[in-house]
């Protein structure tokens, strides 16, 4: 009977051994760099945006991942209802959660889901003295969808179009980014 029971319990040492193996090759740490397009809704106006934002993120196994992001925006120049001229930039950073269905026999192909929350600051600027600009920031809660192609073991691309509703900034309500990018994992 001790030997049954040793003979299971190596067993299951070892399987357990084998899938901790496949766990940790499919555990994938990794940096991007994405260009972003940002179109907001905002009171009076419709700012549109180009934004460069680098990742860091972890695919834990083939089906979820995370990872922490930073944007910086260029400005948009865009005239408010009485007709000054206003200046607006933004950076963000913050969290997102992401869900990969892998597709096809040799699984390079992938659709995502994210949702995330992060932090964005938004500047003002106005042409004339009699207004005055400044800083705002308010919480942005995220929620995208999207198609990532492994190039190969290393290195990827991927494409999202994300809805981002904003909490906090006075006169923007939400915004759409669509971005590209690519990925090299660790």
């Amino acid at each position: 009977m001790k030997k049954v029971v040793l003979g299971a319990a190596a067993a299951v040492l070892l399987l357990s051994a084998n899938a901790m193996a496949e766990e940790n090759y499919t555990y994938r740490p990794y940096v991007g760099l994405d260009y972003v397009y940002s179109n907001a809704n905002a009171e009076g106006m419709k700012p549109n945006y180009s934004s460069a934002a680098i990742n860091f993120g972890t695919m834990y196994n083939k089906y979820f991942g995370t990872e922490l992001f930073y944007q910086y925006s260029d400005k948009d120049k865009n005239h408010n209802a009485s007709h000054e001229k206003l200046r607006t930039s933004f950076q963000a950073g913050g969290l997102d959660m992401y869900g990969y269905l892998p597709l096809g026999c040799e699984q390079r192909f992938s659709l995502l889901g994210t949702a995330g929350v992060g932090m964005y600051k938004f500047r003002k600027s106005y042409s004339s003295l009699a207004l005055k600009g400044g800083n705002d920031s308010g919480y942005g809660y995220r929620l995208g969808a999207g198609i990532m192609y492994d190039i190969d073991d290393n290195w990827s691309i991927r494409a999202l179009a994300r809805h981002v509703n904003l909490d906090g900034v006075e006169g923007f309500d939400h915004m759409m980014e669509y971005s590209a990018g690519i990925r090299y994992n660790f």
